[in-house]
């Protein structure tokens, strides 16, 4: 479950540099054409089925897209990539025109069949992408050679969230570590999604000396490298698993966690805990010291797509600048809502709310943004084994 603001100046662009150079170390060129939308697709008339993630359209952004286009949009939120997957394979695609998976999962999908290349001359707001998180797209989603079947959209990260009325990080300047989640002053009370807790367990076990530096990143090479990492970090998450008050699965459980689930310290998203910052809950998200897990979110379009003309005007319109940074907080606008991840459109951060870049620098203070984890990509047999520690450590 990071990076850009409105009013940060050169602190925010700097950040997302250093985002930009960890996550990709290439750059592209998107080809640009004529926007070719059909005169269907901007009557007053039309729809577009869109699985994403439960938080990422905002009532604003759902409004101001069909006051410009005429199109409905139907939305479908998800929890986890797994159910992005696991819907698209049950219709084969059927009944989706856009679904949203995370940009290390393009080693799952492929094989699928089930996503369409895109059409870069049809959305003329892809000049707007970052170029670093848009040749994601073209290197790793290029099924085929056919082209990116994948465009960037929203980032953020995975880290520490607490309640700040009940629990402080028991270090200096207030830097939380995964390790928090396991201490027994909080024994009871804390949250996690189980895979990416594991991880950030693991991650915990490099600095005690309990894995080797780098052990979980090396997990990624092969199955019994593999195995032999996320057998200790099972066993270490199974007898300390009375410290787990809630699993949680979407934006939802996290919040209901810290105010009424009786959750002090949580592993989280950076978006649900950052919209509580601002709602003035006394909840407060942090990267944590062994860095944040850092993703991008993007836009795929169903290979069984029914609506490709209306489809093509909703992605144009997520690349918008005025609408996607209005998506990140509000942008100042009374009931547009918000999602409060990082948004992969330049410019959008001058659109967000004059506070933006407060936060941002408070999320992610000091070398934050240089001490990133970002996801590697991940094959469908890593998914598998993690599944079933996964299933070991929940069902303990």
């Amino acid at each position: 479950m990071s990076e850009e603001k409105k009013g940060i100046g050169t602190g925010v662009n700097r950040g997302r540099r250093t985002f930009v150079k960890r996550s990709a170390a290439v750059s592209a060129t998107a080809a640009v054409g004529p926007w070719i939308i059909s005169p269907k697709a901007l009557a007053s008339s039309g729809e577009v089925n869109v699985l994403l993630w439960s938080d990422y359209c905002p009532p604003g952004f759902l409004q101001s897209f069909k006051e410009k286009t005429g199109i409905t949009v139907n939305f479908t939120g998800i929890g986890s990539n797994e159910e992005i997957i696991n819907k698209m394979k049950a219709t084969k695609g059927k009944g989706f025109d856009v679904c949203s998976p995370t940009n290390m999962r393009s080693l799952q999908w492929e094989p699928l069949g089930l996503l369409q290349p895109i059409d870069y001359g049809r959305i003329p707001n892809v000049k707007n992408l970052n170029p670093a998180m848009l040749a994601v797209g073209d290197n790793e989603w290029s099924f085929g050679g056919k082209g990116s079947h994948w465009l960037p959209q929203i980032w953020g990260t995975e880290g520490i969230a607490w309640r700040s009325d009940k629990w402080t990080p028991p270090r200096d300047g207030g830097i939380p570590s995964y390790g928090d989640v396991w201490q027994s002053d909080v024994e009871g009370k804390t949250m996690m999604r189980p895979h990416s807790g594991m991880l950030g367990a693991g991650l915990y076990l490099e600095t005690t000396g309990a894995l080797d530096p780098g052990a979980m990143r090396a997990a990624y090479a092969d199955e019994a490298t593999m195995r032999k990492t996320w057998q200790a970090v099972t066993d270490f998450c199974i007898k300390h698993k009375s410290q787990i008050k809630l699993f949680w699965n979407d934006a939802d459980s996290q919040k209901n966690g810290f105010m009424s689930g009786g959750v002090v310290v949580g592993q989280t998203w950076d978006g649900p805990p950052t919209v509580q910052m601002k709602e003035g809950k006394p909840v407060i998200y942090r990267a944590p010291i062994e860095g944040s897990l850092a993703w991008v979110d993007g836009l795929c379009i169903s290979e069984a797509a029914e609506n490709v003309d209306e489809t093509y005007a909703f992605l144009d319109y997520c690349f918008d600048p005025v609408a996607a940074g209005r998506s990140i907080d509000g942008g100042g606008i009374a009931d547009w809502g918000q999602h409060g991840y990082n948004s992969a459109v330049l410019g959008a951060d001058k659109h967000a709310s004059a506070d933006y870049g407060k936060w941002f620098n408070q999320i992610y203070p000091g070398d934050a943004l240089a001490n990133l984890w970002p996801w590697p990509k991940e094959p469908q047999w890593y998914a598998d084994v993690r599944t079933e520690y996964r299933n070991k450590f929940v069902n303990a």
